[in-house]
C-alpha cells in the first residue's frame, strides 16, 4: 500500500521543531568535548551523543524541506568557537551526556504520543531508542568512574500496607518519614541542580555580557537553593543527602558558545525543570514536601520570564511555530 503523508498537525510541527532546536544546541556542546577530550574511555559515548544528534538533525531538516516548512535557524558553526580551549573536565562531559540522553528519553517518548504518522512515529521511536542506549552506556561509565551516586535507599517491608491514617498527609508536625517516591525526587532534584551549577559556573566564568552573567549568577543560586532544601530535607530525615563529585570547570576565560545558546540552554533547561517539579509534586505526599516545591516552582517560573525578556531585547528568542489569526 502507497503511504500518503498528510500535512503535518500543531503537535507534530511543535514536535518536530523543538527537537531541531534541542538537537542543534546540544551538538554544540558534544562537539566542543570531542574537540578537547583527553579520557580514551569517555570519548565513545560523547561520540556516540554526537554522531546521534547530527544523524537526528539531518533528519527533521529532510522532514522539514519535504514538507516546504521553514527550517528553523537553530545552532550551529555560528555559535561554536572551536579555537577556543576546554571549559569543562572529561568528566563533566560524561555527566553531560548522562543528562541530555535523560532529557531525550523523556521528550522523545513525549513526542512519540503526540504524533501520528508513520514517518514521524518511526523516527521519535528510533530517537528514544538511540537515546536510551547512550544513556545506558553513560550511567554504566559513570559507575565504573565512581561518579555516579545513587539514590537513597530504604528497608524492604515485610508485607504489603495500606495507609491507616490521614496524618500521612501531614508534613509540618509529627510528620511520617518521607517515602520512596519522595526520597527519589528529592535525590532528582539535587542532582540536576548540581549537575547544572557546574554548567552555569562555566558559562559564568567566561561570559562577557553583564546582563547576561547576572543572570547566570542568579541560576547559580536559584539551583544552590534547590540543593540545600532537599539536602536539608534528606538529612533531617536521617539521610546522608547528595555529595557532589569532582565534575569542575577548567581555568579558562574563553567562551566557547555564543551568549545566545548559553542562554537557550539555561532556559530550556530551567523550563524543563517546571515540568519535572510538576511530577514531583504530583507524587508528593506530605504538605511540606509539597510546599517546597510549589515555593520552588513560582521562583523557577520568573526566572524563565526574565530569561526570555532578555533573548527577546537581545534578538536571540527563535520564535516558535505560529498560527495565523483567524478574525
Amino acid at each position: 500500500m502507497v503511504q500518503h503523508n498528510i500535512n503535518l498537525t500543531t503537535p507534530e510541527i511543535s514536535a518536530l521543531w523543538t527537537a531541531y532546536m534541542q538537537e542543534t544546541a546540544s551538538s554544540c556542546f558534544l562537539k566542543h568535548f570531542l574537540l578537547h577530550m583527553e579520557d580514551e574511555e569517555i570519548r565513545p559515548v560523547v561520540q556516540e551523543a554526537f554522531d546521534v544528534s547530527v544523524s537526528s538533525i539531518a533528519r527533521l531538516k529532510t522532514i522539514f524541506e519535504e514538507e516546504n516548512y521553514p527550517v528553523p535557524y537553530g545552532f550551529g558553526e555560528a555559535d561554536l568557537d572551536e579555537k577556543a580551549p576546554p571549559l569543562f573536565t572529561d568528566l563533566y562531559a560524561l555527566s553531560y551526556v548522562y543528562r541530555v540522553s535523560q532529557l531525550g528519553m523523556m521528550g522523545y517518548t513525549y513526542s512519540f504520543i503526540t504524533v501520528a504518522r508513520k514517518d514521524l512515529l518511526d523516527f521519535f521511536t528510533l530517537s528514544k531508542d538511540r537515546a536510551s542506549q547512550v544513556y545506558r552506556k553513560a550511567v554504566d561509565l559513570m559507575l565504573s568512574k565512581g561518579i555516579y551516586d545513587r539514590p537513597p535507599k530504604i528497608p524492604y517491608p515485610d508485607q504489603a500496607d495500606f495507609v491507616q491514617k490521614d496524618s500521612f498527609l501531614n508534613g509540618w508536625l509529627k510528620e511520617r518519614p518521607l517515602n520512596a517516591f519522595e526520597l527519589g525526587e528529592a535525590f532528582f532534584i539535587i542532582e540536576r541542580n548540581y549537575i547544572g551549577m557546574i554548567h552555569l559556573l562555566g558559562l559564568i566564568q567566561t561570559c562577557r555580557d553583564h546582563d547576561v552573567r547576572q543572570f547566570f549568577i542568579k541560576g547559580q543560586k536559584l539551583a544552590q537553593k534547590q540543593i540545600d532544601t532537599f539536602n536539608d530535607l534528606l538529612k533531617k530525615e536521617g539521610h546522608l543527602g547528595t555529595l557532589p563529585v569532582s565534575m569542575e570547570v577548567t581555568a579558562s576565560s574563553v567562551s566557547p558558545f555564543s551568549d545566545k545558546l548559553n542562554m537557550f540552554m539555561i532556559t530550556t533547561s530551567t523550563t524543563t525543570a517546571i515540568w519535572l517539579l510538576g511530577r514531583s509534586l504530583s507524587a508528593a505526599m506530605r504538605r511540606d514536601v509539597g510546599a517546597h516545591y510549589m515555593l520552588l516552582m513560582k521562583d523557577i517560573l520568573l526566572y524563565v520570564e526574565e530569561g526570555a525578556k532578555l533573548m527577546m531585547e537581545r534578538g536571540w528568542l527563535e520564535q516558535p511555530p505560529q498560527a495565523q489569526r483567524k478574525i
